[in-house]
């Protein structure tokens, strides 16, 4: 796989993020794309409470861009994604998953409807890339990989009030996965209102060429109001506070969409791939997707096994320390006869054995209403 490089590199290099020291520390790897792990600069908690009560920068371009256009570009998406993109007008934007034929998970999205310019798809480091290729095939549609487009996400509650200040839209007017052509600070951009935090914050499509002037004019003039660049440390923590998941440490092609707490995100009216199969997998889950609070003073390393009663009954996947709240969490899978809310269990690792309590996901804004207001 060809190295992809984000044209915020050396704003990355800058703040610290060095390079080549090894996997989640630094400016490292992830989808193919060398991404800010840490900043020597800055402490991940303090980047964490930005983005609660102010808002943080991330530079998400890793995340793989995906255009669809041509006749048959309605036909293509629509088989990728278990949401019906027929009820996804122009200027929408849809979450939604790409499964296998027998129906699990091996990738989830973001598909934008752009009107006459057709469809985005942003995805992780899954196979949606292959999966979207195999579904326009024989159909009269276009699939490119556009890696000139470039995204930063600017997260908090301060967001809003900051990007509408430097923008002739009415960013406050735009709902929740919505997304608009417009400009901000004079530079050609799409501003989408999605984001991975538990907040409400707004992603800045912009091309390589003027995407470094709108990370540092973002900052420059941000700065003042609390605004800071966040690192990938920073994104991890406040994600699980949310109960945001990951592929493919969430779920994965082990999973079926109810396993992990998906089936919202499957249209009834869908025509995708694997959903037939997806339907049949229901009633024959053997895991779900919870969260746990963990007894322990920081975060866990992540692959720890849960048992209760000294039965095995579960794994930890995502873990982090929340300073906020002042609790060791984890997003784990669980068997089903040890999820509800409130069961204790032991949780055995590597140099680690102490106990748990499931917990009430999402941890952060349980009604979800930062992200939805």
């Amino acid at each position: 796989m060809t190295q992809r490089v984000s044209a915020l590199r050396d704003r990355h290099l800058a703040l610290g993020a060095e390079e080549g020291i090894g996997e989640a520390v630094g400016y490292d790897d992830w989808n193919g794309m060398n991404v800010a792990w840490s900043y020597n600069s800055s402490d991940p908690c303090d980047e964490h409470d930005a983005v609660r009560e102010n808002a943080g920068l991330f530079d998400v371009s890793a995340l793989r861009k995906i255009r669809i256009t041509g006749p048959d570009a309605l036909a293509v998406v629509d088989h990728v994604s278990t949401r019906d993109m027929s009820k996804v007008y122009a200027g929408k934007s849809a979450y939604g998953l790409v499964l296998t034929e027998e129906g699990t998970i091996c990738d989830d999205c973001i598909i934008a409807n752009l009107g006459d310019d057709g469809y985005l798809m942003v995805i992780g480091s899954g196979e949606g890339l292959e999966k979207v290729q195999e579904s326009a095939a024989g159909k009269d549609a276009k699939v490119e990989l556009d890696d000139n487009l470039h995204n930063i996400s600017l997260q908090g509650p301060k967001a809003v009030g900051f990007l509408n200040d430097h923008t002739p839209m009415d960013l406050p007017s735009l709902k929740y996965f919505h997304q608009e052509k417009t400009t901000l600070f004079g530079h050609p951009c799409t501003i989408s209102r999605t984001g991975y935090s538990g907040e409400r914050g707004y992603e800045i499509f912009a091309n390589a060429d003027v995407v470094v002037d709108l990370w540092d004019t973002i900052l420059e003039k941000g700065k003042s109001i609390g605004i800071r660049p966040c690192s990938f440390t920073c994104l991890d923590k406040i994600r699980i506070e949310a109960a945001l998941l990951f592929y493919p440490y969430d779920m994965t092609k082990e999973n079926s969409p109810t396993e992990v707490g998906l089936e919202w995100a499957i249209s009834k009216t869908g025509t995708a791939r694997g959903m037939d199969a997806a339907a049949a997998l229901i009633g024959q889950e053997k895991i779900t997707f919870c969260g746990i609070e963990v007894d322990h003073d920081d975060a866990l390393g992540g692959g720890e096994v849960l048992l209760m009663d000294g039965v095995e009954v579960g794994t930890v996947n995502s873990p982090a320390y929340s300073h906020r709240m002042g609790k060791s969490l984890a997003l784990v899978h669980l068997a089903l006869n040890a999820s509800a809310p409130g069961t204790k269990l032991q949780v055995k690792g590597d140099g680690i054995d102490t106990t748990a309590v499931v917990g009430v996901t999402p941890f952060h804004d349980p009604k979800k209403a930062n992200t939805h207001s």
